[in-house]
C-alpha cells in the first residue's frame, strides 16, 4: 500500500534501518505504527497533560497543555504529510513524541536545567526526548525504552525550531550533517503553525491580549477583518480567525515544498537527506510570522504575569535541583540505583525533567515548607 500510495521521496517502512533491539515486526501495523502506539502508551507522553504550554496548569482547564499541543501539532503534521504523500505513520509517531522530553514549566525549565547543568553535559529537550524513548521509559522486559525506529528517533533529536536547535555533533549514529526525512521536517512546520496560531486563542481566553491589539498584527489582520464581517459573535470571531490562519499557513507549506521538490528534483530518500532542509513555508509567510512572532514575544510572553510564573517555575527547579543533590536518598529508588553509571547531577536532571508542573509544585511544598504533608 506504501510502494501504491505514497511518494518515491517519503520514507518507507519497509526502508527502515530498524530498532536497536532485533524484534519480529507485526502482519497488520507497520514498525512506525507501533512506534506511534508505544509512544501513546508511554508515561512520558500522559505526564504531558500537566506540563506547561505558556499558562501553568492550575491556572485553567482551558489552556493548552504540553498534551494538547502535541495532539495539534499530530493532525496539523497528518494533514501535510497527506497532500505531500508523505508517510502519515511516521509523521504521527515523530509529532506525538517531540515534546516527549520537555521539562514542568516550559521554556522557563528548560532555562533553568540548561543553566544548572550547563558545566554537568547540559541539557537540551530533543536529546531529553531520545533519553527518554531509548533509556528511561522502562515497560519491557527485553530492553530499555520503547526501541523505537532509527526514523522516528531521528526526528525526534533533529527537530528545529526557532525555539529548537539540535545539538548532535557528538551523535554519529544520526549523521548530523544530513538532514532527516520530509516526514520529520513536517513536524518542525505544524509545531509552529500550532503555538503562533493557538497562543492567540490562549492569550485571548486569558485576557492577556485584546481583540484590537490583533488588529496589528499582519499575518493575523486580514483573516480577522474579514470574518468580523461574517456577524458572528466574539468567540466565533476568533476561533474561525484561527481556523483561517493555520489553513493559510499549512497551504503556504504545502506550496511552498511541492515548488522546492521539483526544483531540487527530489526523487528519493537520499535525495532527501543529502539537501538542506526542504519543508517550510515561502518567504513572504516566513516575513509575517517574524512580525507575528515579535507581536505574541512583546505581549503574551512577556506579560507580567506570565514573567512572574516563569520567575517563580526557575525557582522551583533551582531549590528542588539543589535539594536533591544534598542527598541522593531524597530520589525514588529506581533513580537512585544509576548511582553507578551517572553522575549525581544527571540523576537528579532526569528526575525533575520527567515531573509535572503539578508534582515540582507539591514537592517543594513538601521540601520547603515545614508543615506540608509529606
Amino acid at each position: 500500500m506504501e510502494e501504491e500510495f505514497l511518494a518515491p521521496y517519503a520514507m518507507k517502512s519497509r526502508l527502515s534501518r530498524g530498532r536497536r533491539y532485533k524484534e519480529k515486526e507485526k502482519e497488520y501495523r507497520t514498525c512506525y505504527q507501533r512506534d506511534r502506539d508505544r509512544i501513546i502508551h508511554s508515561t512520558a507522553f500522559r505526564r504531558l497533560e500537566y506540563k506547561t504550554q505558556v499558562f501553568v496548569n492550575h491556572e485553567g482547564d482551558y489552556y493548552r497543555t504540553r498534551l494538547t499541543h502535541t495532539i495539534e501539532v499530530s493532525q496539523i503534521a497528518r494533514t501535510i504529510a497527506r497532500a505531500l504523500k508523505l508517510n502519515e505513520d511516521l509523521t504521527e509517531a515523530i509529532a506525538l513524541a517531540h515534546d516527549i522530553g520537555h521539562t514542568p514549566f516550559g521554556h522557563a525549565g528548560e532555562e533553568a536545567l540548561t543553566n544548572l547543568m550547563k558545566d554537568k553535559g547540559g541539557f537540551e529537550h530533543n536529546r531529553q526526548g531520545l533519553k527518554v524513548v531509548d533509556f528511561l521509559e522502562d515497560r519491557y522486559p527485553d530492553f530499555h525504552g520503547l526501541n523505537l525506529t532509527f526514523e522516528t528517533r531521528e526526528g525526534i533529536v533533529k527537530h528545529r525550531t526557532i525555539y529548537d536547535i539540535p545539538h548532535i555533533e557528538d551523535l554519529t549514529e544520526f549523521e548530523p550533517y544530513l538532514s532527516p526525512t520530509l516526514e520529520a521536517q513536517v513536524i518542525n512546520v505544524a509545531d509552529e503553525i500550532a503555538y503562533n496560531s493557538h497562543d492567540f486563542d490562549d492569550g485571548i481566553k486569558s485576557e492577556y491580549l485584546t481583540t484590537e491589539q490583533l488588529e496589528y498584527v499582519p499575518l493575523f489582520k486580514d483573516i480577522y477583518n474579514t470574518v468580523k464581517t461574517e456577524r458572528l459573535s466574539g468567540e466565533k470571531v476568533i476561533a474561525r480567525s484561527i481556523r483561517r490562519l493555520i489553513a493559510l499557513q499549512v497551504t503556504d507549506v504545502v506550496k511552498e515544498t511541492e515548488k522546492k521538490i521539483l526544483e531540487l528534483g527530489i526523487k528519493s530518500i537520499k535525495n532527501v537527506r543529502s539537501c538542506p532542509l526542504i519543508v517550510g513555508f515561502s518567504q513572504d509567510m516566513l516575513d509575517k510570522q517574524k512580525e507575528l512572532k515579535k507581536f505574541l514575544y512583546e505581549n503574551l510572553y512577556s506579560h507580567y504575569k506570565v514573567l512572574k510564573m516563569q520567575l517563580k517555575a526557575k525557582k522551583y527547579i533551582t531549590d528542588l535541583f539543589r535539594r536533591y543533590l544534598e542527598d541522593i536518598r531524597q530520589l525514588p529508588s529506581d533513580y537512585q540505583a544509576r548511582v553507578e553509571e551517572s553522575s549525581p547531577e544527571e540523576i537528579v536532571c532526569d528526575y525533575i525533567a520527567g515531573m509535572t508542573d503539578r508534582f515540582a509544585q507539591d514537592e517543594y511544598e513538601r521540601l520547603f515548607l515545614p508543615y506540608a504533608k509529606m
